[in-house]
């Protein structure tokens, strides 16, 4: 077999193989068997016919078509293997010359892994930032308990609105005195001061009683996501059914015992502080590690494939797609609401898409060049965890990994993660 290479535009590459006529020969006998056993030829039974029926049935070409499959395949990953190139998609395969008697040549346009030329990524100088939670942070998880066991009243028949009331109210909005779609609410719920509205409507809702009807002018904001209403003007002319206060429990330890699992208000702080304070310690652990993985991925230089960066792109709108369902929403929904289009949506995704492979890349050249290796109980240990995750057993993970050819991918992604703690293993301090 000869294997010749040259470069094409876009990344991209082209393998000229050529595989010896005898190649064929036997390709196309293996070709006739499987033929033989999937057409019915009358006078023969199924896996019988000969050679020359099933080509006057069936065509020389059809069986030449059969041979080739039976044989591209091996001579591709042959190819692959001398050259030493590891394609990120697939091949697109263009024959050359398929004829019996003769050599079987054919062209395989495939995108190679880029090369990776590793900058520092060895005694990186971080300071990992200093985490506090103060006391004021406390007070507020707290409150914010306090809110969520709050009673709610009704106001005095001659109250007025005040700020963290909470309301119910009918509505019209109107933008050049014309009603619009969506602009129109009867006894609608609102926590006055939440922001939920456009900026300025629940402050012209201070100080109004119930039962009495005001218009509130407003401006929605130039990037509104309904594009024919941004940067309008409009009237809501508004009427107030119901005013509630918000009845906050006091802060005692009989409170405090009833509704948590804590005894007293001190425990209750210093239980908070404590619990706050190894969250704010895992994001800024997990924010210093990425830091220090980007300054690692920086320092490096590769020339990422845009079909890389496609497939992560592609990625991560699945993620999304998903993430969307289970929260009772799906992609169409979405992009109306946040008025864009897929397009755009890939766009925004682009950056991070290319910043991610980088650095996947770069993780990689470390693992080959420290030599780093993979053992079978690590992905046994990767493989248990998938399982915590997702609330089933080892062994149907490791079924499922199997049937849908991932172990490789299981193994590279072990492989990452430890190329990734060897550079924070040797961070300069």
């Amino acid at each position: 077999m000869k294997v010749s290479t040259e470069k094409a535009d876009n990344q991209k590459l082209v393998l000229t193989i050529e595989v010896p006529a005898d190649e064929l020969t036997n390709a196309v006998n293996a070709a006739c068997k499987q033929l033989a056993n999937r057409v019915n030829i009358p006078g023969f039974r199924k896996g019988h016919a000969p050679k020359h029926i099933l080509t006057q049935r069936l065509g020389e070409g059809a069986i030449l078509d059969e041979a080739f499959d039976i044989l591209a395949p091996k001579a591709f990953d042959n190819a692959l293997t001398e050259q030493k190139i590891e394609p990120v998609d697939r091949p697109k395969i263009e024959i050359v010359t398929l004829e019996n008697g003769k050599d079987v040549v054919f062209k395989a346009t495939v995108t190679p892994k880029p090369e990776v030329t590793l900058g520092d990524y060895k005694g990186i100088h971080a300071e990992m930032p200093a985490v506090e939670v103060t006391d004021d942070k406390v007070e507020e998880q707290i409150e914010n308990m306090r809110k969520h066991h709050a009673k709610m009243t009704d106001a005095a028949a001659d109250a007025a609105v005040e700020k963290d009331n909470f309301v119910t109210l009918d509505f019209l909005g109107k933008v050049d005195d014309k009603a619009f779609a969506g602009g129109e609410g009867k006894d609608y719920p609102l926590q006055i001061g939440s922001g939920q509205f456009i900026a300025g409507f629940e402050d012209q809702l201070i100080g109004m009683k119930i039962g009495e009807e005001k218009d509130v002018n407003v401006k929605f904001p130039e990037d509104y996501h309904e594009t024919t209403l941004a940067g309008k003007d409009a009237v809501f002319h508004c009427k107030i059914n119901s005013i509630k206060i918000q009845e906050l429990p006091e802060l005692t330890d009989e409170f405090v015992k009833n509704s948590t699992s804590y005894e007293n208000i001190e425990d209750l702080k210093k239980n908070l502080h404590e619990n706050m304070l190894k969250s704010a310690q895992s994001r800024a652990e997990g924010e210093f590690r990425s830091s220090v993985l980007k300054i690692a991925s920086d320092n490096a230089s590769v020339d990422v494939p845009d079909i890389m960066i496609d497939n992560r792109v592609n990625n991560m709108l699945n993620e999304l797609s998903l993430s969307l369902e289970n929260n009772g929403m799906n992609m169409e929904q979405y992009l109306k609401y946040s008025n864009s289009d897929i397009a755009a949506l890939r766009e925004t995704y682009r950056e991070s898409a290319v910043e991610a492979v980088k650095t996947d890349l770069v993780l990689e050249k470390i693992a080959q060049t420290e030599d780093i290796k993979v053992e079978n109980k690590e992905v046994d240990t990767e493989i248990a965890m998938m399982a915590a995750r997702y609330g089933t057993t080892p062994k149907e993970v490791k079924k499922i990994v199997a049937q849908n050819g991932y172990i490789a991918n299981l193994y590279d992604t072990i492989s990452r993660k430890k190329a990734a703690q060897f550079i924070m293993d040797n961070i300069e301090k």
